[in-house]
């Protein structure tokens, strides 16, 4: 029982580390998919395109040029001609990564169907702590703040009157000799 659970947890964890950012959404790549799914990129894309009313732009949809030449630089895939993908790949949302175990409707895309759901789940929860984080300490920050601009303004007097003993006002300068005996006299 502990070693499923393992498996499952390291499964979840490798999913969880193929899905990217795209277009403001969590998505998975057609080849992690199909890996995944333990069938072939080619065998997943032509599921889905024989099935694609089950597969609405927020499911599924096609890289651009551009976003995959990007890509390509950050996951290091190989160039078009030279064994890489010839086609722009298919990215899925959540709900298309289960609909694409649905309609290759295998034991594996089913079981690992499953753990795809657990590890969108499981960002979304690390996502939600993390704003929940975000928004405590932007409320210590300006609590601080705040805090810094009362000791600025005591530290701003402090230097003031600190100057103003540093630099006395001259004192009544007293005349020496000659003049002070005249001024006794008088």
């Amino acid at each position: 029982m502990a070693s499923k659970k393992n498996s499952a947890a390291a499964a979840i964890e490798r999913i969880t580390q193929s899905i990217i950012i795209l277009r403001g959404q969590r998505v998975l790549l057609d080849s992690d998919l199909a890996a995944l799914y333990g069938v072939t990129t080619a065998r997943l894309n032509q599921q889905v395109r024989r099935n694609l009313e089950r597969f609405p732009e927020d499911f599924m949809f096609q890289l651009t040029t551009e976003e995959y030449q990007s890509l390509m630089l950050q996951i290091a895939t190989s160039k078009p001609g030279r064994g890489g993908s010839r086609k722009l790949p298919l990215v899925f949302a959540e709900h298309g990564a289960i609909q694409a175990a649905n309609v290759l409707n295998s034991p594996r895309a089913i079981e690992m169907g499953i753990y795809v759901v657990r590890a969108f789940v499981q960002l979304r929860d690390l996502l939600a702590s993390n704003k929940e984080l975000a928004q405590q300490l932007k409320a210590l920050e300006t609590r601080v703040m705040r805090k810094l601009d009362t000791h600025d303004q005591a530290i701003t007097e402090i230097i003031k009157t600190i100057r103003q003993l540093m630099n006395p006002p001259e004192p009544k300068k007293r005349s020496i000799g000659f003049v002070e005996l005249q001024e006794r006299k008088r």
